[in-house]
């Protein structure tokens, strides 16, 4: 029996499964990434790489090993073949601690992206699809919000979806605006609640079947 293909969804928190109301974490099960291997079952094997925290290419200097960069080419070592990766990050590099506009953390997917696509991390050592996916929107400003680095990033957060469609396009890399369809729980305003975890996960599926199709 042929192994299924392998989807690899690489992230910050919200593919982690922060819990916006106890700061703890979601179930597998509740998490996007588990509701996408239950949807897949029998299609494609999900493996999940989200950590807390993590930038698109920054060096977080308050918690080190967050540089999504810097770590994406081991894990895609470790894990191949991959056929599609999922990319997801860029909420990370809105905090006050990096002043960042918006077109340097697309820049920072852009170099994301392209990695990828030069790891000849995919089937018989070719490169994997790409599904670059904009982040969801952040919440309404808030104490939370403030204290986690988030203030004032909600102008900078709209303008991600048309930079990085842009940025998937030039990289030959499929694209999905998670904040179409998907926003911040109120309650901490940065991560989602379990029901957008599963419109999130359905929305992802969709976005990917073409790509294992022909990966």
């Amino acid at each position: 029996m042929a192994d299924l293909p392998v989807v690899l969804c690489y992230g910050d928190s919200n593919t982690h499964g922060a819990d916006p109301a106890t700061g703890g974490r979601l179930g597998f099960g509740v998490r996007w990434p588990g509701v996408l291997a239950a949807l897949l079952d029998g299609e494609a094997r999900v493996i999940e790489e989200g950590l807390n925290g993590r930038t698109t290419v920054r060096d977080d200097p308050y918690v080190p090993g967050r540089n999504g960069l810097a770590y994406l080419g081991p894990c895609l070592a470790s894990h191949a073949p991959v056929d599609v990766v999922v990319i997801m990050l860029g909420t990370n590099d809105l905090k006050a601690t990096f002043a960042l506009p918006a077109t340097e953390i697309a820049a920072g997917a852009a170099a994301l992206a392209d990695a990828a696509l030069r790891s000849m991390s995919g089937p018989a050592g070719g490169s994997p699809r790409v599904l670059l996916v904009a982040p969801p929107a952040l919440g309404p400003a808030s104490e939370p919000m403030e204290v986690s680095g988030f203030a004032g990033a909600g102008e900078r957060n709209a303008e991600l979806p048309r930079l990085y469609r842009a940025v998937a396009r030039r990289a030959g890399a499929a694209f999905l605006d998670a904040s179409a369809i998907v926003s911040a729980d109120p309650a901490d305003g940065v991560h989602l609640s379990p029901a957008s975890h599963r419109v999130l996960a359905h929305a992802v599926a969709d976005a990917i079947r073409p790509l294992l199709g022909g990966a």
